[in-house]
């Protein structure tokens, strides 16, 4: 049974930056694409940045020059770096993997002080 763990989100005060990891366990077989997703209180989920399993990579408008996804195959892992952190960036943020079918992770907080 594939299961994705999150890490690295927290407090941050505008400015700072953050690192988010996501690790794909149970020996998943052929990781199609990666992403990160966010979800502010009252609104709707939204696509941060994603990864295909080529390596090309998409990002939300209000992310692009500030965050950076990447992916290790061999490690079955999805990182989002974030920099230039902005209290709009406040959200819990998700990661999801495509393999079988989409696999999604249990979310991390990340906050964003002014």
């Amino acid at each position: 049974q594939v299961q994705l763990v999150e890490s690295g989100g927290g407090l941050v005060q505008a400015g700072g930056s953050l690192r988010l990891s996501c690790a794909a366990s149970g020996s998943p077989f052929r990781i199609k694409s990666m992403g990160w997703y966010r979800q502010a209180p009252g609104k709707q989920r939204e696509l941060v940045a994603s990864v295909s399993n080529y390596g090309a990579t998409t990002y939300a408008e209000s992310v692009a020059g500030r965050f950076t996804i990447s992916r290790d195959n061999a490690k079955n892992t999805v990182d989002l770096q974030m920099n230039s952190l902005k209290p709009e960036d406040t959200a819990v943020y998700y990661c999801r993997m495509e393999i079988s079918r989409d696999y999604w992770g249990q979310g991390t907080q990340v906050t964003v002080s002014s």
